[in-house]
C-alpha cells in the first residue's frame, strides 16, 4: 500500500500534463470529486484537492510532440546522484535536476526503452497529502514489452525489490514492486509485460500510469464516460485485488480506477 510517510523509491507526487487544463479540471472533478486550485489567473496549472488535501498537480502540456499523460514522481534523497545513476543505467535525462524554490528538487527521465518517470527530492514539500483513500493514488503501474529489462533498470536506480506472480488464465506474469528495506505490506506498484502493439497510447514505448482508489468502480466508470472519457478495459473483478477499469480522459491520458477488495 502507498502511504504518505514517503521513503526513498516510493511514489510521492504525480501531475497531469494536458493541452486542456480547464477541461481536465472539470473532468477529474466530476470523476473523483476533486477541487481544482489554480496557481494563477491564466489557468495554466495548479493543484487538485480531495477533502482539502492535495492529491495531484495539473499543468499545461508544453513539450513539443508530448502526449497528454500522468507523470509519477518517486522520492529520492539526492536528485543529482539519481541522475548519474539513471545515465549509467542507460536512461535519458529529460529535465535536469532543478530547484522549485524551497519546495524541493525535481528531475525527469526516460528509461532505456522510453518510459517516462520523475523524481522528487523534498524540501519543505514532502508530496501529496492524501493516498490510499477513495479519490487518491493507491498504486502505480508500468506497462512494458520487456519486463526483465525494466526490472533491471528500475531496480538499479531505486533499489526496488520485485515479487513475481502468475496472472490468472495464463495471462503472463505481474511483478510487484516494494521499496528497498521495507516489508511486502508496503509494495506500491507493479510491472506488467504486454505486447508492443498494446502500447499504442505511447507509440510503442512503455508507460507508467496511476491507479486511483474509488469507493464504487462502476459509478466512477459511468462518470468517466458521461464526461467525455473512454474505458479501455473493464470494469472487471480481479481476485484478491478488487474491481477495476482502465480509462482514458478526454485528452487521452490513461489512468486506472480501483475499488480495492475488502479484507
Amino acid at each position: 500500500m502507498i502511504t504518505n510517510d514517503f521513503v526513498p523509491g516510493s511514489p510521492c507526487w504525480l501531475d497531469l500534463g494536458t493541452p486542456d487544463v480547464r477541461g481536465a479540471a472539470a473532468f477529474y472533478g466530476a470523476v473523483f470529486g476533486w477541487d481544482y486550485e489554480s496557481m494563477g489567473e491564466d489557468m495554466e496549472g495548479g493543484m487538485f484537492r480531495k477533502d482539502g488535501k492535495i492529491v495531484a498537480g495539473l499543468g499545461k502540456l508544453t513539450e513539443e510532440g508530448a502526449r497528454p499523460a500522468w507523470m509519477i514522481y518517486y522520492r529520492v534523497s539526492d536528485a543529482d546522484a539519481t541522475t548519474q545513476t539513471v545515465r549509467s543505467a542507460g536512461g535519458t535525462v529529460r529535465v535536469a535536476p532543478m530547484d522549485l524554490d524551497d519546495w524541493g528538487r525535481m528531475a525527469q527521465y526516460s528509461d532505456p526503452s522510453g518510459g517516462q518517470f520523475a523524481v522528487w527530492q523534498p524540501g519543505k514539500d514532502k508530496g501529496v497529502e492524501l493516498v490510499d483513500q477513495p479519490g487518491s493514488l493507491c498504486w502505480t503501474e508500468l506497462y512494458t514489452s520487456d519486463a526483465a529489462a525494466a526490472k533491471e533498470f528500475y531496480g538499479g536506480v531505486f533499489g526496488w525489490r520485485f515479487g513475481d506472480m502468475a496472472l490468472p488464465g495464463g495471462g503472463g506474469t505481474y511483478s510487484l514492486i516494494t521499496p528497498a528495506g521495507l516489508p511486502e505490506e508496503r509494495m506500491h506498484g507493479g510491472v506488467m509485460e504486454v505486447r508492443e502493439q498494446d502500447l499504442a497510447l505511447a507509440n510503442g514505448r512503455p508507460y507508467w500510469h496511476p491507479v486511483f482508489a474509488v469507493s464504487d468502480c462502476d459509478a466512477a466508470v459511468a462518470a468517466v464516460t458521461e464526461n467525455g472519457g473512454r474505458v479501455q478495459m473493464g470494469p472487471e473483478d480481479a481476485e484478491g485485488v478488487g474491481r477495476l477499469a482502465v480509462c482514458v480522459d478526454p485528452s487521452n491520458a490513461d489512468f486506472v480506477v480501483l475499488t480495492p477488495a475488502q479484507g
